[in-house]
């Protein structure tokens, strides 16, 4: 079996430099981090992560790696995740993804700390989790495919429910149209950004770059892109915000300005998490299976760890919630 040792040997470098890459210190560059571990996968290298005393192979631990661990999206998400694994008896360890392929979390993913992980944050590559995947290892991600039939893929259709909100806001007489995006690199936005735009080309409705501004998915985020649109002096018909958080952001800047919503401008969110039926106006929406896709995800896990084969992939559909945000004909 090879050890450290060997590592650092093939990598060419030095023994304590091979213990930082594989712990994804920032001491060490990302181009020897990638050299130690090319060498670590071709040794078939892999860390135990506890004391040599401890020779066991199970954990009873599932890892949930998320990109925040405060937005109420994932409170639902994490809920689902947590009474699954509970009644199967296992623990499960939520973190968050902060520092991407260096955070500590991918420490799960390289060491095999726990039995499976559940993935849903974009600044975890794909590389990494198609290297980490294998049979007694199950990974389960969210928003991304993934190339290791090992790496199972639980996704929400949310390019048809983001389709269902332009058509709405298109079928309700709007005919400039605002998207308030999220993180460039988000599987989900790319997915809303496309059903958006489809909808504005069935209706052959033009595309305005100037009215499509980042929001990050953060409320922040979508306070702060409204209060550029409205700098701009000639706002939209209407908006879709790629999350509901940034449409509660937005909600806040038209209040501060006076403007009134749907009455100024109709606006649409995407999640319909709690609090967006209680702001006001009531937000129109889309709901995602939050709490199915988390049950769905580990439960997946638990078939591939008792061997049961299982489809690579599994489509959830989303549901247009209609409020009072948006204006009528």
């Amino acid at each position: 079996m090879a050890t450290i040792k060997d590592v650092a040997k093939r990598a060419g470098v030095a023994l304590s430099t091979a213990s930082y890459a594989l712990n994804g210190n920032q001491k060490v560059s990302a181009s020897t981090i990638e050299k130690v571990l090319k060498a670590a996968r071709e040794l078939n290298y892999q860390k135990n992560g506890f004391a040599s005393d401890l020779k066991r192979t199970k954990t009873n631990t599932i890892a949930l790696i998320l990109s925040d661990m405060s937005g109420p999206y994932f409170s639902e998400l994490i809920k689902g995740v947590q009474e699954v694994t509970a009644s199967h008896q296992y623990d499960l360890i939520a973190c968050s993804s902060l520092g991407g392929d260096r955070s500590t979390a991918t420490k799960f993913l390289r060491e095999k700390r726990v039995d499976g992980a559940i993935i849903l944050a974009n600044n975890i590559s794909t590389q990494l989790i198609e290297e980490s995947a294998r049979e007694d290892f199950p990974i389960v991600v969210l928003d991304r495919e993934v190339q290791n039939p090992f790496a199972i893929h639980v996704k929400v259709d949310n390019r048809h429910g983001a389709y269902q909100a332009t058509e709405h806001l298109i079928e309700n007489g709007h005919r400039t149209i605002g998207y308030i995006s999220g993180p460039h690199d988000s599987h989900d936005n790319e997915e809303r950004f496309k059903g958006f735009s489809d909808a504005l080309k069935d209706y052959e409705i033009p595309f305005q770059s100037r009215f499509k501004i980042s929001g990050n998915f953060t409320r922040d985020g979508g306070y702060r892109a409204t209060k550029m649109l409205i700098a701009q002096q000639q706002l939209p018909d209407a908006l879709f915000y790629a999350n509901d958080e940034m449409a509660i952001g937005g909600l806040q800047a038209f209040s501060e300005k006076g403007i009134s919503i749907p009455d100024d401008v109709s606006i649409v969110g995407f999640d319909d998490i709690q609090l967006s039926e209680y702001v006001n106006p009531p937000l129109t929406t889309v709901k995602q299976p939050k709490y199915e896709a988390g049950a769905l995800a580990v439960h997946t896990i638990f078939q591939m760890l008792a061997g049961e084969q299982v489809d690579q992939s599994f489509d959830l559909s989303t549901e247009f919630v209609k409020r009072s945000s948006v204006r009528s004909k």
